[in-house]
């Protein structure tokens, strides 16, 4: 890249853009913002009222003029208008020098469509970037968690964020063959809150839903089983309602969405050449993300693939911490970018 008196002055970005939370990498000072990616705006002249972890603890509870929005859904920008305000508002807060605009690279999944990735590059470009770049999300994640991706041996990442499931396998700096399928953790809550509606007629929110899945959701059973209170609406009596649940009930709510990841994972190996599957023999397979971290899902994979299966270092900051090791070797892993 040309060197240019500006750089100097200018804190270059690396941006996780994830259908659950946004983080946010500045060049030389670290992960400056980790915040859920909601946006409350009022609904009158549509301006933004709270974003991020604000804007999360009002979800559920507004009134009419108010609508708390998620413009990322499958891991790409839904709402446009939205994604752009909250995108400008977190590069606005670690980029103080208004004179100069950041470079920045932003992860979206390995099967974004060309229109997906014009939508996230203007919406970046309006939010204040001098230039954008794309970075796959597996590359992002194989990268933060050290991974060799530029050699010539096979690397296998499997990330399960809160729209998409990205696996992949790497070699030689590019993807040799991904899957990715639009079913993560969002889906997960969303299989709660119907298990809980049909089987209790209990309405929960997608707040709840995601404290049981994270409390006792499980791929495997435990040992002891674990059990919580759930809090809702009751659907025939129309009040407020709290009844026991157990983590053997979740696993079954949870059935359908970890399947669906497991037969993508079977379906990439698949495809994966001879000689990259014995590295991925030798080297193990790499789970990211936040998804990654659901009870018992290692063991599920190793049991179905017999394969190692390893959960990698702090998941939730990978894809933005290999992100980021673009962003500072830029002449390096430039390549691994993400073209037209």
């Amino acid at each position: 890249m040309p060197f240019s008196f500006l750089r100097m002055f200018s804190a270059d970005i690396a941006i996780d853009l994830g259908t659950a939370n946004t983080l946010v990498y500045v060049k030389g000072k670290g992960i400056m913002v980790r915040e859920p990616s909601i946006v409350a705006v009022r609904n009158s002249d549509r301006k933004e009222i709270a974003i991020g972890h604000e804007a999360r603890a009002m979800m559920g509870k507004t009134h009419p003029d108010i609508q708390v929005v998620r413009p990322m859904k499958d891991g790409v920008i839904d709402d446009d208008e939205v994604a752009e305000v909250m995108i400008r508002a977190f590069i606005r807060r670690v980029h103080k020098n208004r004179l100069v605009r950041p470079l920045v690279i932003v992860c979206v999944p390995s099967g974004v469509t060309k229109s997906e990735k014009r939508i996230i590059r203007n919406s970046a470009e309006q939010a204040g970037a001098r230039e954008v770049y794309l970075i796959a999300e597996p590359i992002a994640a194989a990268l933060g968690v050290g991974l060799p991706v530029m050699e010539p041996m096979g690397n296998m990442v499997v990330d399960i964020g809160g729209g998409t499931t990205e696996i992949a396998v790497i070699s030689l700096g590019g993807i040799v063959n991904d899957t990715s399928i639009r079913i993560a953790g969002d889906e997960m809550d969303e299989a709660i809150v119907q298990f809980m509606r049909r089987n209790y007629n209990l309405l929960i929110g997608d707040r709840t839903a995601e404290e049981i899945k994270c409390t006792i959701g499980s791929a495997m059973p435990l040992e002891p089983e674990l059990t919580m209170i759930a809090k809702g609406r009751d659907l025939i009596a129309g009040i407020p309602k709290a009844i026991e649940i157990s983590s053997v009930e979740i696993r079954e709510a949870l059935a359908e969405p970890v399947n669906a990841v497991v037969d993508a994972l079977k379906a990439s190996l698949e495809k994966t050449p001879p000689e990259l599957s014995a590295d991925i023999r030798d080297r193990g397979i790499i789970l990211t993300g936040g998804g990654s971290l659901l009870k018992g899902l290692d063991r599920r994979l190793r049991d179905e693939t017999n394969l190692p299966i390893n959960i990698a270092e702090d998941p939730l900051t990978c894809v933005v911490r290999g992100t980021a090791k673009v962003l500072e070797e830029f002449a390096t892993y430039q390549k691994v970018l993400l073209r037209g």
